[in-house]
């Protein structure tokens, strides 16, 4: 018996069910159920809320969320193989767990959930940064989530809290901090997993704002920030000159120094800038 449900260890789980991580999904398992609860905690109140899960595995997080009270969790899992291992779960919590085997990458969860909503998830390796990306870039705001509580390598989270004038920070920071508040709750060591990965992981916490930090077009904002620092050591008055002949008055009047670097430059400017090009394009 586990510590928090009467379904038997997760190392018992992977035995019975043959579930070696595989590395060409980015799978690493969380063992530790008392460890997934506490995750699972870090999300808030889960009692009035659809969980969106994705990548469960053989369910350690899932049976974390539901524990802890969720109303009701949908897991998105791409390898058929934790099928039945999510489906003893699903027979444990009547009614509050459903399994869809696909790519979360080309399934709209807004069919299978009802607000408010809440994402958890020890995210895939390789597709986690771009399942957060898409997540700060709906077409409207505010966002289907509420929050987004999701586990990434260490390296990953770092950027996505960093600061002006750190070497994490960039676009995933811009994109973040602009419509959310983002922190890390949670450390975890490679020990943590199985099989143990070469880096330290950490777990990052995301409340939606209901309006954006500062007024920007999204779409201006997202060009300027990603011409900004794919040339991240050139001076913004060269690294942007593509977005207009008269860059250098434009970041002038946004209050930065055209000679100036992207990883110096604060979500406010950044926000300015967006703004006084806006309307020349």
């Amino acid at each position: 018996m586990s510590s928090i449900d009467t379904l038997p260890p997760l190392r018992e789980v992977i035995a019975t069910h043959e579930l070696s991580a595989r590395k060409a999904l980015g799978q690493n398992f969380l063992l530790d159920l008392n460890l997934t609860a506490k995750i699972a905690r870090k999300a808030g109140d889960l009692s009035e809320c659809d969980v969106l899960e994705i990548g469960p595995g053989p369910g350690g997080l899932t049976r974390g969320l539901l524990a802890e009270g969720a109303r009701r969790v949908l897991a998105v899992e791409k390898d058929p193989r934790c099928m039945p291992a999510l489906a003893e779960i699903a027979e444990a919590y009547p009614g509050q767990l459903h399994v869809i085997n696909g790519d979360a990458l080309e399934i709209d969860p807004l069919e299978h959930l009802s607000s408010p909503v809440r994402v958890a998830a020890n995210l895939p390796y390789n597709v986690g940064t771009e399942l957060l990306v898409r997540w700060l870039t709906p077409k409207t705001w505010p966002p289907f989530w509420q929050s987004l509580t999701l586990m990434f390598q260490k390296e990953v989270a770092e950027r996505i809290i960093a600061q002006p004038g750190s070497k994490a920070y960039g676009r995933l920071a811009l994109l973040a901090q602009w419509r959310s508040d983002a922190k890390i709750v949670l450390h975890l060591p490679p020990e943590a997993f199985s099989p143990p990965p070469k880096v330290h992981s950490a777990v990052v916490h995301l409340d939606a704002l209901e309006e954006p930090r500062y007024p920007a077009d999204a779409a201006t904002l997202s060009r300027v920030v990603a011409a900004a620092f794919n040339q991240r050591r050139k001076m913004l008055r060269s690294s942007l000159k593509t977005l207009s002949p008269e860059i250098e008055d434009h970041l002038v009047a946004a209050g930065i120094a055209p000679t100036e670097r992207a990883e110096q430059v604060s979500l406010e400017a950044f926000c300015t800038l967006a703004r006084s090009l806006k309307p020349t394009e």
